[in-house]
């Protein structure tokens, strides 16, 4: 049934919670795991369920997102397979940006009805998990719905940070409620099942994903042209009408909402068995094909490490990291607890005489470094001897060079940090 199912990806808003890693970029452009962005996550996951005509609504900083997108994603000319951009553009009769993700895909639906489909898949850009869209939509025509919710088991920690639902034995939506306060949760428990309760998951969160029959999708946003949000204002009143089906996910799925998950995330990745599998053949990452050299590792001790492609790594250890393409890290330097994005380009020998012979810093890292419980930005130049160490002791701040949240050392994206440099 895929054939009749059309993708919309929302490129998010502003998305000031990751920053300063959305300062030049939009959040599904953000690098992930040392050589994909963001977006690959739900692209990836509609092309494995077999939906191949997808849209991406971008409008902040979109343009390393359109390029990614545009450099990535094409197709045969004999397929009707496509991942096209739809960029927030003003009009005569909408003068205004996207407002929220409903008036988002409300500002482009004249786009989508170009096309032939039955049922829309709603995503959000920023989301890390591996799922399996046939049997959403499955559910979706079995039930016989015009509204189908994709939901996962959080706990009483994670509910009040999502909008939390109640269903009935047919798994319809009887009651929603976003972002409750702690005190509210003893009455929005749900039967999340066996094993979820065993792992304290007894309440239903939203994970923003949605489906919609065509004609529905075209009466809502006739109906009710002041509604902004599917989640804080669609979906509510959908349940006084219509019946909304709960499609109970219980894999890997993590919300990419600000630093600390992104960094938990990135580094979850080099576990022994990791939550979000990135050797799994059945659920593959696409992302951009780059014409790379193997990496290149001279003389240094590596644990629980993931690295890209295109390195040249003299460090004396790299321990819990994830280091990204074109990264390159200098003789006695340690690594710890560290994503360190890449570079966009190696710097010809040329150019690195000429920067030694004026004492500034190359791109990657220098030598003698010790860095920890840090993210790295591409293209970022540190020199020698630069100590960077994040933890507790560290209180939020915004420096030129770099951001702390939560403990994080965010060096942010062409920085440079001259030798001796201590954070």
């Amino acid at each position: 049934m895929t054939e009749k199912v059309l993708g919309v990806i929302l490129g998010g808003g502003q998305g000031s919670r990751l920053a300063p890693l959305t300062q030049t970029r939009s959040k599904p452009a953000v690098p992930i795991a040392g050589k994909y962005r963001l977006v690959d996550i739900p692209i990836s996951n509609c092309i494995n369920s077999g939906i191949h005509r997808m849209f991406v609504l971008t409008q902040f900083n979109s343009a390393s997102l359109n390029k990614h997108i545009k450099n990535t994603y094409y197709f045969s000319p004999f397929s009707s397979a496509f991942v096209d951009i739809l960029a927030a553009e003003q009009t005569p009769e909408n003068p205004t940006w996207f407002q929220g993700t409903a008036d988002a895909v409300r500002q482009t639906m004249h786009h989508l009805l170009n096309h032939e489909f039955e049922y829309v898949l709603i995503l959000s850009g920023d989301q890390l998990y591996q799922m399996d869209f046939n049997e959403m939509v499955n559910a979706h025509i079995e039930s016989g719905v015009q509204i189908t919710l994709a939901t996962i088991p959080v706990n009483a920690k994670d509910a009040p940070s999502f909008g939390i639902l109640k269903a009935n034995e047919e798994n319809i939506i009887t009651s929603f409620i976003e972002k409750p306060k702690t005190e509210l949760l003893v009455d929005w428990s749900s039967d999340t099942g066996p094993e979820m309760q065993a792992e304290g998951r007894d309440y239903l969160a939203s994970m923003g994903i949605y489906i919609f029959n065509r004609e529905l999708l075209i009466k809502i946003f006739s109906e009710n042209e002041h509604e902004k949000d599917f989640g804080k204002e669609i979906i509510p009143r959908m349940l006084n009408t219509y019946d909304v089906l709960s499609y109970q996910y219980e894999g890997y799925w993590t919300d990419i909402g600000n630093i600390s998950s992104f960094f938990e995330a990135n580094l979850g990745l080099t576990d022994d068995i990791p939550k979000f599998n990135l050797f799994d053949s059945n659920h593959s990452i696409f992302t951009r094909a780059r014409m790379l050299p193997p990496s290149k590792i001279l003389g240094t001790t590596l644990d629980k490490t993931i690295i890209a492609e295109g390195c040249i790594l003299q460090a004396e250890s790299i321990k819990h990291s994830v280091i990204g393409i074109r990264a390159r890290i200098g003789t006695g330097t340690s690594i710890k607890s560290c994503y360190i994005m890449g570079s966009d380009k190696y710097q010809t020998l040329i150019e690195i005489a000429e920067e030694v012979a004026d004492h500034k810093p190359l791109i990657g890292i220098g030598d003698r470094c010790e860095i920890e419980n840090a993210i790295i930005d591409k293209n970022c130049r540190i020199g020698n001897d630069v100590k960077i160490i994040g933890g507790s002791h560290l209180s939020d701040r915004d420096h030129e060079w770099y951001t702390v949240k939560d403990g994080i050392v965010v060096v942010k994206k062409g920085a440079v940090i001259p030798d001796g440099t201590v954070i």
